[in-house]
């Protein structure tokens, strides 16, 4: 098993709230609004970070924005490999995505392999107009042909190298750490 060696951290309380207001903004602009807009966070990290967007937009708009929890557990592509019974913690996803434009929301972007699920989990509840990605960290690497519409920070990575995401709602502090994986 790796261990995670942290180096340096990346963002902190501030630059958190600061790229999360200003995805918010760039979520009202490229929509013309928010009519017809849900966010869904993806399990874990992704949720409080679409609270804290639908947050940031009610403020700026007025308005509350749906939002929903999405568990991708059971779509994984590798779930054999991950145990005999995975622990699945819920979607809420109480709206109907059909004809909406769906904002998924993680913490980071790196292969797509867990925004891939994400997809096919959305399209198995509907038929939304569109589906967007909003990310916090986009550390590169893609696996498959995904992108963020929306991201916080662009951290060139290594494969050697990990993001982690402390958010004061699971971890008692919010800070973006970039650290070492060494055996």
């Amino acid at each position: 098993m790796s261990k995670f060696v942290k180096k340096n951290v990346i963002m902190d309380t501030d630059a958190m709230r600061r790229a999360i207001v200003r995805i918010a903004h760039e979520i009202i602009e490229k929509n013309k609004g928010i009519e017809n807009v849900v966010l869904v966070g993806i399990r874990t990290r992704g949720v409080p970070i679409a609270e804290r967007l639908v947050k940031a937009i009610s403020e700026i708009e007025k308005v509350d924005v749906p939002v929903g929890m999405l568990d991708i557990t059971l779509y994984r592509d590798d779930l054999s490999t991950l145990a005999y019974n995975p622990i699945c913690h819920g979607t809420e996803i109480n709206m109907d995505l059909n004809g909406k434009t769906v904002i998924l929301v993680d913490d980071v972007l790196y292969t797509g392999r867990t925004i891939r699920c994400a997809l096919d989990a959305i399209i198995d509840m509907g038929r939304p107009k569109a589906i967007q990605l909003a990310v916090l960290i986009d550390r590169g690497h893609r696996e498959l042909p995904i992108r963020a519409d929306f991201a916080g920070k662009n951290v060139p990575t290594s494969h050697k190298e990990a993001i982690n995401v402390y958010l004061a709602e699971q971890d008692g502090t919010d800070e973006v750490v970039i650290g070492d994986l060494e055996e």
